[in-house]
């Protein structure tokens, strides 16, 4: 299983979770995806969120802001819909977007959740710049702590 899919399936089992996808958002493509329905096409609306997050991060450069967007929150009456830039090297354009049901999702145990599941992506997939955390051995690159 693949770092993109242990991630989707770990996010599509968020408390409330409808649909889940892994969006580059400067193509617009979507790497992954989990959930949906013919009632909402996941493969309309991940994409779609690209231009949501590239409109926030040019009024956030046209402000003068440096700083770096946690989380982006979208309320509907009946849903929640969560986009979570994945934090990495200025050409890893990457976002989780997340979908719930507001009457069985709680909100902030959701954004804690992707959180931890987007610096768990980040961290298992090394890029240039970037330690690998395993060796080549697949050891830990911190030895156990179990010899002592």
């Amino acid at each position: 299983m693949t770092n993109i899919d242990n991630s989707l399936d770990m996010a599509a089992n968020i408390k409330g979770a409808f649909a889940v996808a892994l969006v580059d958002y400067d193509s617009g493509m979507t790497l992954g995806s989990r959930g949906g329905s013919p009632e909402f096409d996941l493969e309309v609306a991940a994409p779609g969120n690209s231009d949501v997050v590239r409109t926030k991060l040019d009024v956030m450069a046209k402000l003068g802001l440096r700083e770096a967007i946690d989380d982006i929150l979208i309320t509907l009456d009946t849903q929640y819909h969560l986009i979570r830039p994945i934090r990495g090297l200025p050409d890893e354009k990457l976002f989780f977007y997340l979908v719930l049901n507001r009457t069985q999702a709680n909100l902030a145990m959701a954004r804690r959740d992707l959180r931890v599941i987007e610096k768990e992506f980040y961290l298992a997939n090394p890029g240039p710049g970037r330690p690998n955390p395993a060796m080549p051995d697949g050891q830990a690159f911190f030895p156990s702590n179990a010899g002592r």
